[in-house]
C-alpha cells in the first residue's frame, strides 16, 4: 500500500515553520503497513491543492493532508474538498456542540460567527471528531484513494491520527507488514562501515533492505523487512543483527531510534550507581543538554558548567591561568583542568570538558580551526584527545559531542 502526505501552507515554503506532521503521520502510517511513497508542502492556494488532489487520486492508496482548517479567511482546504468531490457543506450539530463547549467552556468568551463555521463539514465526508481542538478532520473517498484531511495544529493531528485515522485504516484495509531494526553506530565512518559489512550486506534476504543513515560523529543502520508474516520478519531480522555484532560489535551502541547513546550511556550509569558532570566551553552545553534530555537523568547526571570565557573557566571552574597563558585556552592542559576541577565541584564519578576553536575564526586561542580537546576524568586518571572536525562550525560542535559520548561509552564498559 502506498500514501502520499501533503501539508498546506505558505509558512511551510517560506520557513517560518518547520513541518513535523509529515513525520508523525509517515511513522504511523509505517506501523501499520502502510509505505509513505511521496511527502509535499504546497501553498494555501485553490487551484494549487485541486491539482495537488487530482495527481494523487489513484496513483496513491491513502493521501493525508494537513493545513488549512482553521476558521481565518485564508484557511481555504474545506471548501476547495467540496469543489474536487463536488459536494457542499453542511452544519454537523455534533462538532457544533463540542466548539460552542470549547470556546464558552474553556475559554469564557461567547462563541462567534467564525466559530460556528468550524462545525460546517462536506456533506459526503466522514467526520473525524477532534476532541482537543475545535476543527474536525475530513475522510472522503473517491475511486481507489482515501483522501484524508487534519488540523495542522500538532497535536490536534496527533490526536486524530492515533484516534481517529489509524483505527479506520486498520480496519479498511488488509495490510502487509512492515519491520524496522536500527542499529546505532559510534565512532566510525559510513564508508568505512560499507566496506567492512560488505559481505553481511550482500547476503542479505532479497525482503530485507539496508539503508545507512549517517551524521557527525555516528552511523544508524536500519534493516527494513516487508511481508505477510510479522513473527517471521521480525525473527530473520533479529538473525541478521546477529551475523552483524561480531563484523561491528565493538561499535554498536544501541537499537532502535530511542536507543541513542545518552539513552544507552544513561542507562549504563543508572544501573552501575554512577554520577556524571561537564564542564563545555566549545560545545557550548550541548553535551549537557542531550543528557538532560532523557527522561530520569537526574539518577546520574549531576550538572554542568558552561565555561565559554577564560574568565569563567579561571573563576567556576577554578581552572589556572598560568595554564591558560602557557599553554593556551585551546589545549590539553586546560582540558584536562576543566574535567578534574568540573568532577571535584560536582562530587561526581565522571566528568567530560571539551575545549577547542569551532570557526569560523579563532577567538582566544591560535589552535587551527577545528581543533577539539576532549577530557574525560575518572575516579583515578584523566584522558585527554586532541581532535581537528574540519568545518563548518556546527558539524565541529556536533561531531565533539558525539566524540565525547563515545569516550564516556567505552570508559563506562571498562569500569
Amino acid at each position: 500500500m502506498k500514501a502520499a502526505v501533503v501539508t498546506i501552507g505558505d509558512e511551510i515554503l517560506i520557513g517560518q515553520i518547520v513541518d513535523t506532521n509529515s513525520s508523525y503521520i509517515s511513522k504511523a502510517l509505517d506501523k501499520i503497513g502502510i509505505a509513505t511513497h511521496e511527502m509535499l508542502s504546497i501553498s494555501d492556494d485553490k487551484t494549487h491543492i485541486l491539482n495537488t488532489l487530482a495527481k494523487l487520486q489513484n496513483n496513491f492508496d491513502v493521501v493525508v493532508i494537513t493545513g488549512g482548517l482553521g476558521p481565518t479567511k485564508d484557511d481555504i482546504t474545506k471548501k476547495t474538498f467540496c469543489e474536487y468531490f463536488s459536494d457542499e457543506l453542511i452544519q454537523n450539530d455534533s462538532v457544533l456542540s463540542h466548539v460552542k463547549e470549547m470556546i464558552e467552556g474553556f475559554y469564557k468568551r461567547p462563541i462567534t460567527q467564525v466559530n460556528i463555521e468550524q462545525a460546517l463539514v462536506p456533506s459526503k465526508a466522514k467526520v473525524l471528531f477532534n476532541k482537543v481542538g475545535t476543527a474536525p478532520g475530513m475522510l472522503m473517498e473517491q475511486e481507489n484513494t482515501v483522501f484524508i484531511s487534519l488540523p495542522g495544529v500538532p497535536f490536534e493531528m496527533k490526536y486524530l491520527v492515533d484516534n481517529e485515522v489509524v483505527p479506520f485504516l486498520i480496519e479498511k484495509y488488509d495490510r502487509p507488514f512492515i519491520v524496522h531494526k536500527t542499529l546505532m553506530t559510534y565512532g566510525r565512518g559510513e564508508s568505512l562501515i560499507a566496506e567492512q559489512i560488505e559481505n553481511w550486506e550482500l547476503n542479505l534476504p532479497s525482503f530485507i533492505k539496508l539503508a545507512y543513515l549517517p551524521s557527525p560523529g555516528k552511523v544508524r543502520l536500519r534493516l527494513t523487512a516487508r511481508g505477510e508474516n510479522e513473527q517471521a520478519l521480525n525473527e530473520a531480522i533479529l538473525n541478521e543483527v546477529e551475523k552483524l555484532k561480531p563484523i561491528i560489535g565493538e561499535i554498536i551502541v544501541g537499537f532502535d531510534e530511542d536507543e541513542s547513546i545518552e539513552v544507552v550511556i544513561g542507562r549504563k550509569l543508572a544501573e552501575k550507581g554512577l554520577t556524571l558532570s561537564t564542564a563545555e566551553s566549545c560545545t557550548g552545553g550541548k553535551i549537557a543538554q542531550q543528557i538532560t534530555s532523557v527522561s530520569g537523568a537526574s539518577r546520574y547526571f549531576n550538572g554542568s558548567i558552561v565555561a565559554y570565557s577564560n574568565e569563567v573557566k579561571c573563576e567556576v571552574l577554578k581552572v589556572d591561568k598560568n595554564t591558560i597563558d602557557t599553554f593556551s585556552v585551546v589545549s590539553a592542559e586546560v582540558a584536562k583542568e576543566m574535567a578534574e576541577n568540573c568532577k571535584s565541584i560536582f562530587k561526581t564519578d565522571f566528568a567530560i570538558a571539551t575545549t577547542g576553536n569551532a570557526g569560523p575564526t579563532k577567538g582566544n586561542s591560535d589552535a587551527e580551526i577545528g581543533t577539539v580537546f576532549i577530557a574525560l576524568a575518572t575516579s583515578n586518571t584523566v584522558f585527554v584527545e586532541e581532535f581537528n572536525f574540519g568545518q563548518p562550525r556546527e558539524k565541529v560542535i556536533d561531531r565533539a559531542v558525539g566524540k565525547a559520548f563515545e569516550m564516556l561509552n567505552e570508559i563506562i564498559l571498562k569500569n
